[in-house]
């Protein structure tokens, strides 16, 4: 992938997705900067990790100025509890949006430089969620909604020193699944939902991820590649009561 003795920052890199976005880069030969509140339980063998809360913009600036060159920003950092609209005021889900829309910003900004002077790449980590209704995680879908469309205005702006592109991910199967989908019998469930017949696995975003960061995908800016499976099954196949399999 020509990812050989690049510098790759993977936000929120210590668990989930972002711990397989960033070993999916150091397999490919980066020199890997994680950065999250708290280090990984388990470290990755070479990567480096750096402590940052991305919400602090002032420190993700001494951050990203501290670093010597950068030719690739993965922003994964964010999340979301189960939260219905009513269960708390619009300041606690304003958090919600800060951590998954306004972090990323302040990140790529205070990246720019570094970026414009390699002609690199952003690669945003995305959700279906900000595609379709969230119920229980509205603010989490109107952040990942608003972060598709700052990609895609980002990658006009910033064109053509730097490349920024949009994974739409899935459902994924990580530490945090169970409180999401349920136990094994839930996630299995949930599994059947998907075409391809099983839930993501980190290392599936981070393979995407490092396609869209090499120069495979040098033509690709401003896109939004879906990392789902196939996506979700029509409920109205489930429901109809003709043209039914046999």
């Amino acid at each position: 992938m020509g990812l050989d003795g690049k510098v790759v920052v993977v936000t929120g890199g210590t668990r989930g997705v972002g711990a397989g976005t960033a070993k999916a880069f150091v397999e490919a030969g980066a020199d890997v900067v994680i950065c999250a509140r708290r280090p990984p339980e388990v470290p990755l063998t070479g990567a480096e990790f750096r402590p940052l809360d991305l919400r602090d913009a002032a420190a993700v600036r001494a951050f990203f100025a501290a670093l010597p060159r950068l030719d690739v920003l993965v922003n994964n950092a964010g999340g979301t509890p189960y939260r219905r609209l009513t269960d708390v005021d619009a300041e606690r889900h304003a958090r919600v949006i800060e951590l998954n829309l306004v972090a990323p910003m302040t990140a790529s900004l205070a990246a720019y430089e570094h970026l414009k002077r390699a002609r690199g790449s952003v690669v945003m980590i995305g959700s279906v969620s900000g595609g379709r209704p969230s119920p229980g995680s509205a603010a989490y879908g109107a952040a990942k909604a608003g972060l598709e469309s700052l990609a895609r205005s980002m990658a006009v702006e910033w064109a053509p020193e730097v490349r920024v592109n949009t994974l739409v991910v899935g459902m994924v199967r990580t530490e945090q699944s169970p409180l999401h989908y349920g136990g094994e019998d839930g996630i299995a469930a949930v599994s059947r939902t998907v075409p391809l017949g099983r839930l993501a696995e980190p290392a599936d975003v981070g393979a995407a991820a490092v396609f869209l960061a090499s120069g495979a995908a040098a033509y690709i800016s401003g896109a939004s590649l879906l990392v789902h499976g196939g996506g979700e099954r029509p409920a109205f196949l489930d429901a109809a009561t003709v043209n039914k399999e046999a």
